[in-house]
């Protein structure tokens, strides 16, 4: 169930790598900051205690996500519910009034500190699911499974490495400008299309009579250059912060997650 085997590296490879590279960046960052909000009303140790859970559980939700990967490639349903999720989630961003930091400590605010391990790792999950479906969304409807679950790994192993290594510089891009989030979301949604409509020629095999379309890949490529491009001119003309709070910031919640990761690893956290 889950070979693997290494696909051809050539100009569609390299560009879905590209763009898992920059959703997993933005998305990490994303995911970073509201589990550093949602435990700002707890005091001290539990706060930090409450963090390093979230940070456990981001781990072993993204493992299992690139592993349940495989049956989404397999199974054209499950290709369906992604599309529609991809799809609600895109939306639902774009429908919300409120910033996704004031919503996080909102829904945290006065929850006790099970309750708030519990919202992060549901907020974790919340995470993983949108990247590992974006990542399944990228691979092409013909190319063996074997290579695209293949992509869907490394696509999940840099989500892994983005969390700590680039976690500063994606967090002071949404510092600085935090429109960029919605170009994230952007093409979030015109993946989803992407998969709504290979879902439907998946589909049509098996029920002739559910309607069918085809989108190029060269059609689907240049709306994700230009939504990318257009939308990161769009995102930066304004800046929120100046570069130096903006980094100050990133550097801030890097700090106490590395700070909670060591204490952990040493049992300083649990008061030994």
């Amino acid at each position: 169930m889950f070979n693997l085997e290494l696909p051809p590296f050539n100009a569609e490879t390299w560009a879905i790598l590209g763009t898992l590279l920059l959703l997993e960046g933005l998305l990490s960052a994303d995911n970073a900051l509201v589990l550093a909000v949602m435990v700002r009303h707890l005091k001290g140790d539990l706060a930090r205690k409450a963090l390093a859970y979230g940070i456990g559980g981001a781990v072993v939700l993204r493992i299992l996500g690139v592993l349940l990967a495989s049956y989404v490639l397999e199974y054209w349903w499950l290709r369906a519910f992604g599309a529609a999720y991809l799809a609600y989630l895109a939306i639902s961003h774009f429908a919300k009034r409120g910033h996704s930091e004031d919503e996080a400590a909102a829904s945290a605010r006065g929850r006790g500190f099970w309750a708030t391990v519990v919202l992060l790792n549901l907020t974790d999950l919340a995470f993983s699911v949108d990247s590992i479906l974006a990542g399944v969304a990228l691979i092409p409807r013909d190319m063996p499974r074997e290579q695209g679950l293949t992509i869907v790994v490394i696509g999940g192993v840099m989500g892994l490495i983005l969390m700590r290594v680039a976690a500063t510089l994606f967090l002071k891009l949404l510092n600085r400008y935090p429109a960029l989030d919605n170009v994230a979301y952007a093409l979030v949604g015109w993946i989803a299309v992407k998969l709504g409509v290979e879902t439907l020629e998946a589909a049509h095999e098996i029920y002739p009579w559910v309607p069918t379309f085809h989108m190029p890949q060269p059609l689907f490529w240049t709306v994700m250059v230009g939504i990318a491009v257009i939308g990161t001119y769009l995102a930066t003309r304004k800046p929120a912060m100046s570069e130096p709070a903006a980094e100050r910031r990133a550097e801030a919640i890097v700090g106490e997650m590395d700070a909670t990761v060591s204490d952990a690893a040493d049992g300083r956290i649990d008061g030994r």
